[in-house]
């Protein structure tokens, strides 16, 4: 059976340097090269590749009209950016293509306001694929984790709501007015008789061809025969009554023929910046989701940064031929799969099918109808809508709720580069506060057979008496008010006592929190009281020693854990018992 992928790890191993990445990428992909004409998968490969290739020139003409830019850029980077990608990606079933959410965000970086509009699309997408490459060889893969689920489901939502609003001018051919695309659906609603009926017509019976033939023996080429079936609807319309409906060769001028490479226009740079990070962005987590769902023939993972790699390559190369910024597209791959394909061979062949078609069909690609493409977007709209994932979410507390539908209105109401970011914000601000809730103290009571049982924590800390905490979670500094709060009061009633608060697990200590280690410990000591500190982290105990709680203590403040589990908390419980019996306070 052919293999595909080498699945080195995410982590670096000795001697690697943040180049290894490259390096990794390009001679994995020369060692793949020998195995793409593998006479087993070759058939397969093909085959997958064809429908692939079809379907993907209406596909990239819709994504390119999504993004409100030349069509045909869409379909340049749907065909330059998938092979381009594929000679660097470690997963071997990522096709690389402009998704929804990417369009849209193209859609608003506003690049109508540059001097020459098509060379700021091609240089945005250059920069998309510096950055990709950049977080690539920086191996920042592990910071995807960080995206909460809330945050994604809502900007997902929202990105397939605003796929169905954005298409309904060309869909109904009423040229709506409004500053963003929800405000334009309340001007047609509230000026439909002014729709066109031929172009609605046409988008009504190809979204209704396309669901139907999708569940044809046809399956995915159903979408093609249904754009083709709605443009000659279109053609009939303008021919038989006179009636015209907007097609492709109306906005733009088809070449015969692949397009030349062009050069980016350095002085866009810094105005295409963020629409840049937020395009890496979304492309880089939907990429990851694609690795996830379609693993290597091999079986082995393969690393998140790799695919950075691989992303950034293809958008290098989809931006110096004219096409728009792409990214992982987990439909597209999910149709290279079911069509059977065993390589990435399928990805160059759906490549090379969509050469042939600009080749040599060229003429006929300027005839496809606007208000097909249109209904072709709005389908995939409503597919990107997942109901089950938004309740489920809902169903996961008030706070996720609230994160999701905060991210899902920004989506809507303001330019996508800067709702990816204020939902990577949002994310944040829900780890944070997730982990800063999280700190849970427990007291823990030691037997003599040698068994610890946890009990909730006392109120206060008594007279003549030894107290053991446990804290549980991060103590960084937004859980320090939190973890104080549970701490057992020291007041009028603390006399001779010893706390001891075991660190086992604790790995890192926040600045905040260090501080409320020092305020109880300070605490204590005025009520002729002690605070002991049992560490088992070489890092906790350079923070104690830096921040000055170490020195504050005392060695006897101190007790260090060793690998033996629950030995240090023991002998700081002996010690600190005898230190209560050498001189009890009785009042």
């Amino acid at each position: 059976m052919a293999t595909d992928g080498d699945g080195s790890p995410e982590s670096s191993g000795s001697g690697r340097t943040p180049w290894s990445g490259i390096r990794d990428s390009l001679t994995g992909g020369i060692r793949r090269a020998r195995w793409l004409f593998d006479r087993r998968t070759l058939k397969s490969d093909v085959s997958s590749g064809l429908v692939l290739g079809l379907e993907s020139v209406p596909d990239g003409l819709a994504s390119g009209l999504l993004a409100g830019v030349n069509p045909l850029a869409g379909l340049y980077g749907y065909m330059f950016g998938m092979v381009g990608a594929a000679f660097a990606t470690g997963s071997a079933f990522m096709a690389v293509q402009a998704t929804g959410a990417m369009s849209l965000v193209v859609a608003d970086s506003g690049l109508d306001t540059r001097p020459d509009p098509d060379r700021a699309l091609y240089t945005l997408a250059i920069l998309t694929g510096v950055i990709m490459v950049a977080a690539g060889v920086l191996r920042l893969g592990r910071l995807l984790r960080f995206v909460p689920t809330a945050v994604m489901t809502g900007f997902i939502t929202a990105v397939g709501v605003n796929i169905i609003l954005g298409q309904l001018s060309n869909f109904t051919g009423y040229d709506a007015q409004g500053a963003n695309r929800v405000v334009r659906t309340l001007d047609l609603v509230t000026h439909i008789w002014r729709v066109d009926v031929p172009t609605t017509l046409v988008g009504l019976v190809t979204v209704g061809l396309i669901l139907w033939l999708q569940r044809t023996r046809l399956k995915s080429l159903g979408l093609v025969a249904a754009i083709i079936i709605g443009s000659a609807l279109a053609a009939a319309f303008d021919a038989w009554f006179d009636a015209p409906v907007m097609t492709i060769q109306q906005m733009v001028d088809v070449p015969r023929g692949l397009p030349g490479p062009v050069l980016p226009v350095l002085d866009d740079v810094l105005f295409l910046l963020v629409p840049a990070l937020s395009l890496a962005f979304v492309g880089l987590v939907q990429g990851a989701a694609v690795s996830a769902a379609f693993p290597n023939p091999d079986g082995r993972p393969v690393p998140a940064s790799r695919d950075f790699i691989g992303q950034g390559a293809g958008n290098l190369v989809a931006g110096l031929f004219q096409g728009m910024p792409v990214g992982g597209s987990m439909s597209a791959s999910a149709l290279a799969v079911a069509g059977g394909a065993r390589t990435r061979l399928s990805l160059f062949i759906a490549g090379a099918v969509m050469a042939i078609t600009l080749l040599l069909f060229s003429g006929i690609v300027g005839y496809v109808a606007m208000p097909a493409l249109a209904a072709l977007l709005i389908v995939v709209g409503f597919g990107t809508i997942k109901p089950a994932q938004v309740y489920s979410v809902a169903r996961s507390g008030a706070f996720p709720l609230t994160i999701m539908a905060v991210t899902f209105v920004l989506t809507l109401i303001i330019p996508l580069q800067f709702a990816v970011l204020v939902g990577v914000a949002l994310g944040i601000v829900l780890f944070v506060a997730d982990q800063s809730n999280s700190v849970r103290l427990r007291q823990l009571e030691l037997v003599e057979d040698g068994r610890m049982r946890e009990l909730p924590p006392v109120d206060h800390v008594g007279a003549n008496r030894v107290l053991v905490l446990q804290p549980y979670g991060s103590l960084f500094f937004a859980s320090a008010p939190h973890f104080e709060a549970q701490l057992p009061t020291v007041d009028e009633r603390t006399r001779r006592a010893v706390v001891v608060m075991r660190l086992r697990g604790i790995d890192q200590l926040g600045f905040a929190a260090i501080e409320v280690l020092k305020r109880y410990a300070r605490d204590l000591d005025e009520r002729r009281s002690r605070l002991v500190l049992v560490v088992s982290s070489e890092r906790v105990m350079r923070q104690l020693e830096l921040a000055g709680l170490a020195e504050e203590l005392g060695e006897d403040g101190i007790v260090r854990g060793t690998e033996w589990v629950g030995a240090g908390v023991r002998d700081a419980v002996r010690d600190a018992r005898k230190w209560v019996r050498a001189e009890p306070d009785r009042g």
